[in-house]
């Protein structure tokens, strides 16, 4: 067994509080419970720390943190989060992030963006319309991940962009969460024509209203899914 099985049976287990604040774990009971190495044992105490879910110390071993202290932007925390009983608050999260980044990040790649990146920009929208159209939802999950990190990157802001991997893993969880329908929505597609359209014509005010609508209509389904 590799550190990512035994990672994705632990975190999801401390993210959803079977393992609470303050409980002690050691590399005794990952390496008894899991049949592995000590080396992996520690690997994965390691990549535990990354994502700030524990603190580790000689004397008293792998003490679960508060969620104050975990690393909510690691895509593994996202992912754990998204595939648990946190679902819906992580939804309601990282959606909010969205509708406040995305638009704003859409009006700067509109200002900013390479000719390449316009281009791009332009074919990955219609991609997006042939495959959602026929239908082909894997296809179409991917062309949407690349179609939104590259706005964040064409931005020319970094903290936009360092947000990449947070965006394509809240738009693969609502895929892989069966939260997303076999044909994507026409009205969205044309909406990300749009975006693409005024990016490639340097229209940031008309990039970003067409993002915030793109983002509308996104909160409005996930509240369907975590509530008012």
């Amino acid at each position: 067994m590799l550190h990512a099985d035994v990672l994705d049976t632990i975190g999801p287990q401390i993210v959803d509080g079977t393992w609470p604040e303050g409980h002690v774990l050691t590399l005794d009971w990952i390496q008894e419970s899991f049949g592995v190495s000590r080396t992996v044992a520690r690997e994965t105490m390691r990549v535990l720390e990354w994502t700030g879910l524990v603190t580790s110390s000689r004397r008293v071993g792998i003490t679960v943190l508060a969620q104050t202290s975990w690393n909510v932007f690691d895509p593994r925390v996202i992912w754990w989060r998204l595939s648990g009983q946190g679902r819906d608050q992580q939804l309601r999260s990282l959606t909010e992030l969205r509708v406040a980044i995305e638009p704003v990040a859409a009006s700067a790649a509109a200002r900013h963006a390479s000719t390449a990146e316009r281009e791009r920009a332009v074919a990955l929208a219609m991609a997006m319309r042939e495959q959602g159209d026929a239908g082909h939802l894997e296809e179409f999950l991917e062309l949407d991940v690349e179609f939104h990190t590259l706005l964040l990157r064409a931005s020319g802001n970094e903290m936009f962009n360092a947000l990449g991997d947070v965006v394509a893993a809240v738009l693969r969880g609502r895929t892989q969460l069966g939260l997303m329908p076999q044909y994507p929505d026409p009205a969205s597609t044309k909406l990300h024509e749009d975006v693409a359209r005024s990016v490639a014509q340097g229209d940031g005010a008309a990039a970003e209203s067409a993002m915030r609508d793109i983002l509308a209509e996104v909160h409005a389904a996930m509240i369907e899914v975590w509530g008012s």
